[in-house]
């Protein structure tokens, strides 16, 4: 069977493909090869500056060269090494051979090819490839992807900032809020969460096969192989990393970055299937109408139905990623001893867990762009349920020392249909100034909003 969208065992290869192009050339193998090959080429140019005397500085030919190995890195690169890996039956030395085989008829270079890798264990590499890795999948892909979902809540938040809703706490009606302030507690919720995915800094280490420089030193015990090290990493691109560098780790970096971004990730996640649930509940209560797509069908037997499958499908894939994250972020910092290769297979599927939350996000986002609001039901709701007002009129009573001002109104409202011809009577009847009187008359369920209008309008 041949591999195709239908095919494809994982539902973000086959189904949701074309979703996912953008994080598909940074997290796919196919990316990861960029990345070593970025790292390898990197390291071997920092090399020739290191003031070695086996090793001159090479040209500014040479170094365009090189450079272009990995701007213009291609499928068909990456479909060479695995050719090669075929042989080597190991990943990172493909790569160094591939890298080699591209020295050929170049003699500055040929002559250089043994600083390759030079001192290097695979995961000199690998790691700081992954770091490469999760930091454009971060930021290309991720923040934006959450960024969007924050302008279009931020929206709803200023459109909607005086648009009445009545509250359900504990499912039951409750004081009175606005469509705009119930976006704008989720703008703020998610603000803080991607300020926490952005502030993850972004690890690498060089520092060979158990951390401490041992192959390095045997070569050249005077250099200061640490700070070189660190040099590589920080440098920004393209002759360097840009990333920051790890002093301590076993063969592996400890991950424990990763584990932090996992984490600040599924917190995003987890603030949105809460948006999820919300807004489904709300399309079920017609507090949101859906805009129709033409040709749409929502059910194969009932021909009225809209269904909120936008935010379904968010739940769901937010839920998959989470399952992952976590995985993820309590597994990658354990290692037995200096290195087991547990930590290997799982990195593979970093670009699946991004994947099903950058699909989750997509999704959310076509769900709340085909929202139109309902005046018309959330004000039904309201005129329904005037006894969200016992709040304030027993809050009056007590400012005005009204004695048992809770336990009557509580007598009067709880579990019972009230309405404004009975509420009115009981505020005539109370010993409080007229003044005082007449505000509680003049007010309704819909006015009933405190400041929650200037809170929307403030994200």
């Amino acid at each position: 069977m041949s591999l195709s969208t239908i095919t494809a065992l994982s539902p973000l290869d086959g189904r949701y493909a074309p979703k996912l192009s953008a994080l598909r050339p940074i997290m796919s193998e196919h990316g990861y090869m960029h990345r070593r090959v970025q790292v390898e080429v990197a390291w071997f140019i920092a090399l020739s500056d290191a003031g070695f005397a086996e090793f001159k500085p090479l040209t500014t030919g040479a170094r365009a060269y090189l450079l272009s190995l990995v701007k213009n890195f291609s499928e068909a690169d990456s479909a060479a090494i695995k050719e090669i890996e075929k042989t080597t039956n190991h990943d990172v030395k493909a790569v160094e051979y591939w890298i080699k085989s591209k020295f050929e008829a170049r003699p500055e270079l040929e002559k250089a090819a043994e600083f390759v890798h030079f001192a290097c264990t695979s995961e000199d590499i690998n790691n700081t490839s992954h770091a490469l890795q999760l930091r454009s999948g971060r930021d290309q892909v991720i923040l934006p992807g959450l960024d969007r979902i924050m302008l279009k809540l931020r929206e709803m938040s200023h459109a909607f900032a005086d648009v009445p809703m009545l509250s359900r706490t504990h499912g039951q009606t409750a004081s009175p809020t606005t469509v705009g302030k119930e976006m704008a507690n989720v703008v703020m919720r998610l603000q803080t969460a991607c300020d926490k995915i952005a502030a993850v800094k972004i690890m690498g280490k060089m520092n060979g096969a158990v951390g401490n420089y041992n192959a390095h030193l045997s070569a050249w015990p005077e250099f200061d192989w640490e700070a070189f090290s660190k040099k590589v990493i920080e440098t920004p691109e393209p002759l360097g990393l840009g990333l920051t560098f790890q002093p301590y780790s076993i063969q592996i970096e400890p991950h424990d970055y990763m584990a932090e971004l996992f984490d600040a990730v599924a917190r995003a996640n987890t603030i949105l299937i809460d948006l999820s649930r919300d807004i489904w509940g709300y399309v079920s209560l017609g507090y949101f109408k859906q805009r129709l797509k033409a040709g749409e069908i929502g059910s194969s037997t009932m021909p009225h139905k809209v269904n909120p499958i936008d935010f379904e499908n968010a739940e769901g894939n937010l839920g998959l990623a989470n399952a992952l994250l976590k995985h993820l972020a309590e597994k990658l910092p354990i290692s037995r001893w200096q290195r087991d290769l547990t930590d290997s297979t799982v990195l593979r599927n970093i670009g699946v867990a991004l994947g099903y939350a950058a699909l989750a996000y997509t999704s959310l986002l076509t769900g709340l762009n085909k929202l139109e609001i309902n005046e018309e039901a959330l004000a039904a709701d309201l005129d329904a349920s005037w006894e969200v007002l016992a709040e304030p009129i027993q809050t009056v009573m007590r400012r005005f020392g009204v004695q048992g001002a809770y336990e009557k109104l509580k007598e009067v409202t709880r579990g019972k249909t009230v309405t404004a011809e009975a509420l009115h009577a009981l505020i005539q009847s109370l010993e409080i100034p007229q003044a005082e009187k007449d505000r509680l008359l003049a007010m309704t369920p819909g006015s009933y909003t405190g400041k929650a209008g200037e809170l929307a309008r403030r994200v």
